[in-house]
């Protein structure tokens, strides 16, 4: 969830310049091209498909996809608080559709408003579309291995704040490995965006490394170090680190909730808290 404020602006910075995507896509197609079947996952591994697949509330997103025909639902709120002493309220929803079972499609809304009394930063941001394709199960080093390209359109505002008024176009690598319950997801990746760079960085990079793992019973813990290197033009941004970290909580299969905080280790990340919620709806098509 981000937009020109806070977290919420870097969900549109998830795409490498070209000669960064064309380098991490040799390697991937040279990775893939050493496994064989024996490298795919046996069908007795095969989760629940009425189980959650949660992709919030960290940066960083898992190899894995919904079932095929199954529709999971993700929502969340942020509040973040700027160096100014202003504050962003925003929200996201995002339903994820599996396809098939490497394959899954992503639609994202959000929301944001500002929280002045004469602000008019408010109102529905942009629209995104993402395609998840696993391409690898268990491979040597990498893991489970998977591409994810994805378009934002401009229907937000750029004059009221909620949108930046061009169309990007992403490319995040995904590399998710699991250590007993312990699960780790690795992600690079950058945008390229048209407009003259007024409104926002014409080229934009981000990496994340996400850490999930179990407390007791149903309660369990999000931590992710993540960072954006510094972008260039009009609209551009010095480098930041932050960190992320909180409780989920599964009280069913198909229902996780979520809830921490996101602080600043350098640069202009604001401090900010969230709370959302992963619902696996049910299969709508076999």
């Amino acid at each position: 969830m981000k937009g020109r404020h806070g977290r919420f602006r870097f969900h549109g910075l998830v795409v490498a310049a070209a000669p960064c995507i064309g380098a991490m896509l040799a390697a991937a197609v040279l990775l893939c091209s050493t496994v064989t079947p024996a490298m795919t996952a046996p069908a007795a591994q095969v989760p629940d498909p009425h189980a959650v697949q949660p992709e919030r509330p960290t940066l960083a997103t898992h190899a894995h996809t919904v079932a095929p025909g199954w529709v999971e639902l993700e929502a969340g709120i942020e509040r973040d608080r700027l160096s100014d002493g202003g504050r962003i309220e925003s929200a996201v929803t995002t339903a994820k559709i599996g396809l098939t079972t490497h394959t899954q499609l992503g639609l994202t809304a959000n929301a944001l408003r500002e929280l002045a009394r004469d602000s008019r930063t408010s109102g529905v941001g942009d629209l995104g579309l993402a395609l998840k394709w696993r391409l690898l199960d268990h491979g040597p080093l990498i893991g489970d291995f998977a591409l994810l390209p994805g378009l934002k359109l401009p229907t937000g505002s750029r004059s009221r704040g909620t949108g930046t008024g061009t169309t990007d176009a992403s490319l995040v690598l995904i590399s998710s490995h699991a250590f007993g319950p312990l699960s780790l997801d690795v992600n690079v990746g950058g945008t390229v965006r048209s407009g003259d760079g007024a409104a926002a960085p014409k080229r934009a990079v981000l990496w994340t490394a996400a850490l999930g793992l179990p407390l007791a019973g149903t309660l369990g813990w999000a931590a992710e170090l993540y960072g954006l290197p510094g972008t260039a033009g009009p609209s551009g941004a010095a480098p930041l680190l932050a960190a992320l970290l909180g409780p989920t909580w599964t009280p069913r299969p198909w229902l996780e909730l979520d809830a921490g905080a996101i602080v600043p280790v350098s640069g202009p990340q604001p401090h900010a808290l969230y709370a959302g919620l992963v619902w696996n709806t049910r299969k709508f098509w076999h």
